[in-house]
Formats: structure tokens, sequence, C-alpha cells
């Protein structure tokens, strides 16, 4: 009970803050901790059921969760089925986790899937959607080769300085045989280094 009032309060500041203060989605989301998409459907679910600001004072939370989730009414109590396509739109986003979604979930559905449960059936989903093309490569046909993720932090032994190191990475097609190696920037010196090193390595 203490998470759902939670969740109530958090819906409450986000229709102030886009309401009465004036805050963009993405600010807002940023400020409460949700994804900006969250905060689009909800005011447009507000809107839709003619709610206006500031709220009166008979507007209660059962009131209010009627305006955003009225698919709910009427219907055996199961437990909320999250918008599967937008969590696969968003997993392609850098630095966005499944874990990451569960717990965004969560926040607005405290008596929704477990994180187990919420990677099951979100696996169930992808394979429905995931239109997979097997290549198949042949031995030494290709290489592939880039610069992967974010800056890798490097502490200098000497000084303890810390830098930020890029992660380049080749891979053979066929055998999946990778080769990484740290450069401290990506210029062109570096990446045909890169190059030269992965070939002669063993």
């Amino acid at each position: 009970m203490n998470r759902r009032r939670q969740t109530m309060r958090q819906i409450r500041e986000m229709l102030r803050l886009s309401l009465e203060v004036g805050l963009s989605y993405r600010a807002i989301g940023q400020t409460l901790g949700v994804s900006h998409l969250t905060v689009s459907r909800l005011l447009q679910r507000f809107r839709a059921a003619g709610g206006t600001w500031p709220l009166s004072a008979d507007v209660t939370d059962a009131t209010l969760t009627q305006w955003l989730y009225p698919g709910n009414l009427g219907r055996p109590r199961r437990r909320p089925e999250p918008e599967w396509a937008w969590v696969h739109r968003e997993l392609r986003r850098k630095h966005v986790t499944l874990e990451l979604l569960w717990r965004e979930y969560k926040q607005q559905h405290p008596d929704g899937y477990q994180y187990t449960q919420f990677c099951e059936h979100y696996r169930r989903y992808r394979q429905q959607v995931d239109v997979v093309l097997r290549k198949v490569y042949r031995p030494g046909e290709f290489c592939f080769v880039d610069y992967a993720g974010d800056p890798v932090p490097v502490v200098d032994p000497r000084t303890g300085a810390i830098h930020p190191a890029q992660l380049f990475v080749a891979v053979l097609g066929y055998s999946n045989y990778t080769f990484v190696e740290l450069h401290r920037d990506q210029t062109r010196a570096a990446w045909l280094d890169g190059h030269r090193h992965a070939c002669v390595f063993r």
C-alpha cells in the first residue's frame, strides 16, 4: 500500500510539474526518474478524461486511477501488462537495460510482474517480432572492426591520474575469435595500429 501511495504522489507531482510549472516531458522524466514517454502517456490520459489543474479536493487517488487507467475497470484482477513494443524500442537506446525498464514498470505497477516474469514475457514478445537473418561466413572471409561502447577509465600507475580509453574490437566472422585493445584516442594512427596489432595477434 505504501508503494501505491508513493506512485500516486509521483503522478500528482508529474501533473504539477507539467500543468503548473510548465516543464517539458523530458525534464519531468529526469526529475522523477521515469521515461519521458511515460509522462506523455499519463498526461494524455489525464486530458482525455477531462482532468483540470489544480485538482479539486474531491479527486481522490481512486478517482485519479480511474482517469489514468480506465481499461482496468470492471475486469478480473490480473497483473498489468507492459507495453512490450515500447520496451522493445527503449532497449535500443544507449545504457537502457531490461532491469531499468522493469524498475520503472514496477514504480507504476507495484502489483505487476516480478523481474524474472518480466524478462520471460519480453522474451516471448521478442520471438514474435524479431526477424533473424542468419549469415554464414567462410574462414578468413570477414573481420568486423570498430570502437565499442563508452570510454573506459584507465588509471596511470605512475601518476594515479585517470584517463578515458577507447575500446578497439576486431572479430572474425567465421569463428568469432575476438581481439580487444585499449587506445588513448580514436585518431587515424590509433585506428591503423589497432588493425596491425589484430592481424599479428595469435
